[in-house]
Order: structure tokens, then C-alpha cells, then sequence
């Protein structure tokens, strides 16, 4: 959308005042409140494809905020899904390669010119724009694609107009080694930020207590960026128990940070210079709380309180400046006026008194006419098109003097001006245009004053934001009764009473939620597999595990009755059916491509959970691959991924007699007749039954159906084939994952030992292929022995 705006003052030239394009308005790029989701942040994104890897860049152009990373395909999804920006530019030339990696996002896109992409470019508008000669102080010297990709939305900056972003005044790095790795299939599918169905709850609804805007947005980034850093989380934990402790304190605040507004957003106006009269007293009324908190954090005895008082900035000159020079009550607009007070500025004082003194004069105008005409009902008054006049009705027109001239005639009335009326009318508007043009100057020298402290602003924006998260996470701990985790530096994860913080708050007030105990430690109980009927709730109970190490890794409390967290780096969830058919990818395809990710991402503090694999195919396709996942993750000689494993698949109990760090739980129900109730508690002891026909039953399923369904599996049950499936499971070969492949056969080793010799850098085509045939000969003579 362009917006056209006057590029004249209609009062200094004649005839057709000339306009023109002053901006476009893209979704990525705007200022407009109407716009604006008051807590979202509006991301722009670029992407660079580059040949190893790929640069992305974030900029919310209403807030300053302007991020840099590069990495792996996957890292910029997950960036992507998590951040979530409202358009994505990228080269004409990656038309191909956006489509074939991203083609399921709904993102408004442009295509810049393929030269906008160049990393002399990209480099060059970055250090013109932040005034630098090198981009070292950034920390972001060692990512070339990154570059490129920030200096395209440098670049779009300037195509749409958007001249003098004096507020984006940093780049900061995405730094991939200080957060969780959430791979996009994690966000979307434990409901961090976004809720799956139209009518779903993410986990931010729970959490979100915040009293300001930036709060909000803040949260959101934490929440699909946990630390890996353990004292930075420490310090968050430590922050929301001493506030937790202290009600008054979390009380005042709360009440102090309601009155501050949308900061952030308001002083990125001012440095651009398009904040209006009422935005202006919001910033004024922010900065009038922002230092009553600051004495607020400062008087506690919590060191981490203290630090944060500390990066606040009053800005008392400004603040004193704003209240000396603003008015109360301030019109929307700048070309209102009555925006500034009197006593500041001498002529403007003149002027008003002109203009008030003279609407005084009119009225003894009117005032002495009446008298000397004796029409009762005689008025002044005033329109854009005649200016002042004399209304006389119809009734009175006898009586008008020979000295006043008739202007306008109307049904029941006629308008007269006179020498005098129209002398002081020239006088009283000629001061008026003079107020509001002194006004509106005296308007964007404070704006511009303001300006000069958008770094100690922004400042206060982020450190106000941090704040706000974490006296939320106190709020939402007191209401609903969290723990505070202890995040250490081990691998286990060792939950007691564990509640899911979405569910818990959907359930009727006289129905608990039934806690449940989790413990994984890769030394003694690394998987953990869950049997037990649909609407049991072990899905529930995985999503549950992954939430609660998360919030502890943001830094907010836990629904438990204590947590203990061994630091988690990744996340990963293979939970959920969906296709993507606009790839051509089926439910199952989808299921093993998830799948596929986790296991070549594995570390020794990963988080996997995994439910319901191999549904999508037959029978023992199903059995066969999850079976043979869970040997993976068991027998994987690098690591030891801690993981929760629900299945259907009963005969996966057998792993446990095999594998010694493979425990079977059950989620217990209870047979009432030909009723089940689900217990909904974790139980050790694999389950044999999966109660599906008592499911379909619940479900409204026609009670013929019911009926043989249950005759069938009767049937089933009794037929000799199922034991003979029963004796194959107990008989599959024993896995061989923790020997090496080539311990198996000696020709392995000299195969290897001829790979590692071989410089895949210079060989040639041809040699590549003598070598290939000389590994298989190796092959077949080793067949042939």
C-alpha cells in the first residue's frame, strides 16, 4: 500500500499543491497501531540461500529489533516457525529453492533483484547505516550469509521508502549454542505459542500475566528460545521466587507497569518522527513510572533485582521537559493545536491572547448590534466558507441596518458581514494560523529532543519487558501452585506429581487433575514405554514432561510438586498425525520424516518423545520400526537421549527383558462390568490391552458395529496364530546396534581403511569410479570366501 502525502505548504504556493509517495506499507513494514498485534512482534524476514548454508535476518521495524543468524535448512525453520514473521524476502534466483523448502508457509514474500544479495552489498549498507567501518562490535563478522540477508532488508528499507530508521540501532546475533533446539515439529506440536485447532490453548495463554506490551512479545521469544545457559536461568528463577515471596512488591509492580504502555514501540515513533500529541503523553506517563520502579527494585535485598534497577534510566531532563512544555489534554493530530502550554514560548502567548481577546470582541459585537437593531435573536457566528457573519431570521430582516451586507439567504434566516466584523475576522484567524504553525514547531523540537534518548529508552524497553516476564511467572506460580524447578547440570529428569499447565486449567473446578511422576536417567531408566488405551492420556503425559522442562528452562516455575532438571538442549516430539499433501507426503511419509530428523540430530541431553510411531502402516511394519527406533535410541553408542515412548503396540513390553535401561509404564484403567474408567495415572508394568472397542463405543459408535467388533476380537484373541505371534515377538534376534559394521566381517575394515584414504576433494570422475569398482571386487571375492 503507498501512502501520499502534501510535499508543499498549501499557505507558501499557489494553484495545485504537489504530493508524492512518502512510503509503502508492506506487512512486514509498518507503524500503524491497526496494524500492529499489540503483543506480537511484526517481523520482516530475509532469506539467503548460500551454498552451504542459510542466512536469516529478523527486523521489527516497530520496535528497532534486527537479528542475524545462519545455519543448517532446519535452523531456519525452526527460526521461521517460532518467530513467525509477517513477510520473507528473499533473491528472485531462490524462487526454486523457497518453494521446495518452505512452500507450506502462508508468508507474504518479495523478490528482490538477485544483486541485492551479494555479501559487498550487504556488508556495505550495514556499516553505511549503523556508521561503522566494520561490523566486529556486532559479533556477527563470521556469518557471511547472514550478512547478506541483513543487508537485503536494508536495502527493502530503503525501496519502501523507509528513510532515517535512526531506532534500529544494533544487530544482534541469534546465537544457536545459547537456546533449546525446537525443531519446527516441536513448536507446532506441544502448542507453545500457537494452538493446533481453531479453539486450542497454547501454553503462552497459561503463562502470560504481563502488564505490558513488550512483556508480551518477550515471552513469546522466550518461549520458543529456552536457555541452555544455566546461571541465566538460575538468575530468572531466583528473580520469580523473590517475587513470589514478596506480594506487596509483585503487587506495586504490577500497578506501576500497567501505566507504562507500549514504550518500545512509542520511542521508535518519535525517532522516526511519527508519533502524535497523545502518544506523546504515554511516553511522558512512562517515564513518570519508570523511575518509581526503579526505587522499587533497588530498596530489595535480591542481588538480581538490583542489577535490573540499575539499567534503568529516568530520563529526568526530558521527562521534565515533556511536563513543562505539553499541555494536559492534547488533541490526536498535530494541526489541531492547544498542544502547548502557555509560558513557553513569548510570541505564542501574544498570539493567543489575540485570539481569545478578539472572539471577546465579537461577542461585543453582538452584544452592541442587538442593542442598537433590537433584534433579540441576533448571533455571531463562523463557517470555513463566509468566515464570520450576522444569522437574523426572517422574522427581524426589517430591522437590519443599510450598513450591513447581505452574504446568504436561507429558509429561515439571512446572513449579513459588516467592515468591522470581516477586520477582526482577518486579525483573530491570521493569529490562529500563527499558533498552530509556532505550535507544531514547538511539537517537533520536543519530538526531536525525545529523539536524542531513544538508545535509554529502548534500554528501558527491554529491561521494563524482563521485568514484566518475570514478575508474570511469580503471578501465574502464587495462582496456581508451582514449584520452583532445580535446573542443574546432570542428565536426568526427575518430576514428582507433575500436572499439564494447559489441561489443568480446562478441567471443571471440582474435578483435580491427576498428577503423574516422571523419571528419566540415562544411566538406569533412559526410555521409558507407555502402554495403556486411547483417551488415557499418554499423550497428555508426554507433552506434560516436555512443558515443565521448558517453563524450567525459560525460567518460570513448575506445576509439580518438585522438579529436578538435568539441562535439556533439544527438544524433539514425534506426536500427532498430519499429512502434507501439497508435497505429496502421506500421514506415515510425514511420521518418518519427523522421525528421521530426531534420530540424526541425537544428543546425550536431548528430550525425545514419541508417540504412536509406526501407526500409519501395516501391523508389523509398525511393530518392526518402532521396535527397532527404540533399540536406536538405546543402543546408540554417542548418546543416550532421554525419551518417553506411547505405543499400542503391546508387544514392544518385550524390549524391557532385553534392553537394561528400558522400563515399561502403563496409564491404569479400571473395568467396571463392560465399562472402563481411565484412571489417568502412570503405573509400572506394561498394559496388554487397548481397549479401543470400549473407545469407539464412548464415541457414539452404532451399537451393531459394537457389538462385531467385539465378537471379531474375541475370535482373534482365541486363534492359535496369536500366540504364534506372541512366541515370534519373544524370538526376534537380540539388536546388534552397539557392534561396530565393520566387526562383522574383516573385508568391512579394508572397505573402511580404502574410504578414509580417499580425498574426495581431488579425486577425479573417473578415479571415482575405478575406486568404486575396486571396493566392489573387495565386496564380491569376500562373498565368495
Amino acid at each position: 500500500m503507498a501512502i501520499c502525502d502534501q510535499l508543499e505548504d498549501p499557505k507558501m504556493v499557489k494553484g495545485i499543491v504537489k504530493r508524492g509517495v512518502t512510503e509503502l506499507v508492506t506487512p512486514g513494514l509498518s507503524f500503524n497501531d491497526q496494524v500492529l498485534e499489540r503483543s506480537r512482534n511484526n517481523y520482516l524476514c530475509s532469506l539467503h540461500f548460500g551454498k552451504s548454508s542459510i542466512g536469516i535476518s529478523f527486523l521489527d521495524v516497530s520496535t528497532g529489533e534486527f537479528m542475524v543468524a545462519e545455519g543448517p535448512l532446519d535452523y531456519a525453520e525452526k527460526l521461521l516457525q517460532g518467530l513467525q514473521p509477517s513477510e520473507v524476502i528473499y533473491s528472485k534466483g531462490s524462487r526454486k529453492a523457497f518453494a521446495e523448502h518452505f512452500s507450506t508457509y502462508s508468508f507474504s514474500t518479495y523478490t528482490p533483484e538477485d544483486w541485492v544479495f551479494q555479501w559487498e552489498y550487504g556488508y556495505e549498507c550495514l556499516t553505511k547505516h549503523f556508521g561503522t567501518s566494520s561490523l566486529k562490535g556486532f559479533g556477527v563478522e563470521d556469518l557471511p550469509e547472514g550478512i547478506v540477508a541483513a543487508g537485503a532488508i536494508l536495502h527493502y528499507l530503503q525501496e519502501t521508502e523507509h528513510h532515517d530508521m535512526k531506532h534500529i540501532a544494533q544487530l544482534s546475533r541469534i546465537a544457536e549454542e545459547h537456546y533449546v533446539w525446537l525443531d519446527p515439529f516441536t513448536i507446532r506440536n506441544l502448542e507453545l505459542v500457537y494452538p493446533q485447532q481453531p479453539d486450542g490453548i497454547p501454553l503462552i495463554s497459561v503463562l502470560d500475566q504481563t502488564c505490558t506490551p513488550m512483556g508480551a512479545r518477550q515471552l513469546r521469544r522466550w518461549l520458543v528460545m529456552p536457555l541452555k545457559d544455566l546461571p541465566a536461568i538460575q538468575e530468572r528463577l531466583s528473580v520469580v521466587e523473590a517475587l513470589g515471596q514478596q506480594s506487596d512488591l509483585l503487587q506495586q509492580l504490577a500497578q506501576r507497569l500497567r501505566q507504562i504502555g507500549d514504550v518500545e514501540r512509542l520511542i521508535s515513533k518519535v525517532a522516526v518522527g511519527r508519533i502524535n500529541p497523545r502518544e506523546m503523553l504515554q511516553l511522558k506517563r512512562a517515564l513518570k513510572h519508570t523511575q518509581p520502579i526503579r526505587e522499587l527494585l533497588a530498596d530489595t535485598s535480591i542481588d538480581p533485582l538490583r542489577k535490573l534497577a540499575d539499567q534503568l534510566n529516568p530520563c529526568s531532563y526530558l521527562l521534565e521537559r515533556i511536563e513543562r512544555e505539553l499541555a494536559d489534554e492534547v488533541p490526536l493530530v498535530i494541526n489541531q493545536g492547544g498542544m502547548m502550554r502557555d509560558g513557553i514560548h513569548e510570541k505564542l502567548d501574544e498570539l493567543r491572547s489575540i485570539s481569545f481577546s478578539g472572539k471577546d470582541y465579537l461577542l461585543q459585537i453582538q452584544q452592541r448590534e442587538t442593542a442598537r437593531t433590537g433584534i433579540s435573536s441576533l448571533k455571531v457566528a463562523y463557517n470555513k466558507v463566509f468566515g464570520y457573519y450576522l444569522e437574523v431570521t426572517n422574522a427581524h430582516k426589517n430591522k437590519v441596518p443599510q450598513d450591513w451586507i447581505r452574504k446568504q439567504t436561507l429558509v429561515n434566516a439571512e446572513r449579513y458581514i459588516t467592515e468591522e466584523l470581516k477586520t477582526y475576522e482577518e486579525k483573530i484567524l491570521n493569529a490562529e494560523g500563527e499558533i498552530n504553525s509556532i505550535e507544531q514547531q514547538l511539537f517537533l523540537d520536543l519530538v526531536a529532543a525525545a529523539a536524542e534518548y531513544t538508545a535509554q529508552i529502548q534500554q528501558n524497553a527491554r529491561v521494563l519487558a524482563t521485568i514484566d516476564c518475570l514478575a508474570g511467572f511469580a503471578l501465574v506460580a502464587k495462582k496456581r501452585g508451582y514449584v520452583k524447578p532445580e535446573v542443574n547440570e546432570g542428565f536426568a529428569i526427575d518430576i514428582e506429581q507433575g500436572r499439564h499447565p494447559v489441561i489443568e486449567q480446562q478441567l471443571p473446578a471440582d474435578q483435580p487433575y491427576i498428577p503423574n511422576d516422571t523419571l528419566l536417567d540415562p544411566d538406569e531408566q533412559q526410555i521409558m514405554i507407555i502402554t495403556g488405551p486411547n483417551m488415557a492420556g499418554k499423550s497428555a503425559l508426554l507433552r506434560q514432561t516436555a512443558l515443565i522442562v521448558l517453563m524450567a528452562q525459560v525460567g518460570s516455575f513448575v506445576p509439580a510438586r518438585r522438579a529436578a532438571i538435568g539441562l535439556v538442549d533439544r527438544v524433539f516430539t514425534r506426536v500427532g498425525a498430519s499429512d502434507n499433501l501439497s508435497r505429496g507426503e502421506s500421514t506415515f511419509m510425514v511420521e518418518m520424516i519427523e522421525t528421521a530428523s530426531i534420530l540424526n540430530n541425537l544428543s546425550n541431553r536431548s528430550l525425545v518423545l514419541m508417540d504412536e510411531i509406526g501407526r500409519g502402516t501395516s501391523t508389523y511394519d509398525g511393530i518392526s520400526i518402532a521396535w527397532s527406533i527404540v533399540e536406536y535410541l538405546h543402543g546408540n553408542d554417542k548418546h543416550r537421549p532421554k525419551t518417553l515412548f506411547a505405543t499400542h503396540y503391546h508387544e514392544l513390553n518385550q524390549l524391557a527383558e532385553d534392553l537394561p535401561r528400558v522400563r515399561n509404564y502403563n496409564v491404569s484403567v479400571k473395568e467396571v462390568g463392560d465399562k472402563v474408567i481411565f484412571m489417568r495415572k502412570l503405573q509400572p508394568g506394561g498394559s496388554q490391552h487397548s481397549f479401543g472397542i470400549h473407545v469407539a463405543q464412548m464415541a457414539g459408535m452404532p451399537n451393531r458395529v459394537v457389538i462385531r467388533a467385539s465378537e471379531i476380537m474375541h475370535h482373534l484373541e482365541g486363534d492359535k496364530s496369536r500366540l504364534q505371534h506372541q512366541q515370534k515377538v519373544k524370538e526376534v534376534p537380540k539388536n546388534t546396534y552397539q557392534l561396530s559394521l565393520f566387526e562383522l566381517d574383516p573385508k568391512f575394515e579394508q572397505v573402511r581403511q580404502l574410504i578414509e584414504k580417499t580425498d574426495i576433494n581431488v579425486i577425479s570422475p573417473v578415479e571415482a569410479l575405478l575406486k568404486l569398482n575396486e571396493i566392489k571386487g573387495l565386496l564380491e571375492n569376500g562373498k565368495k570366501g
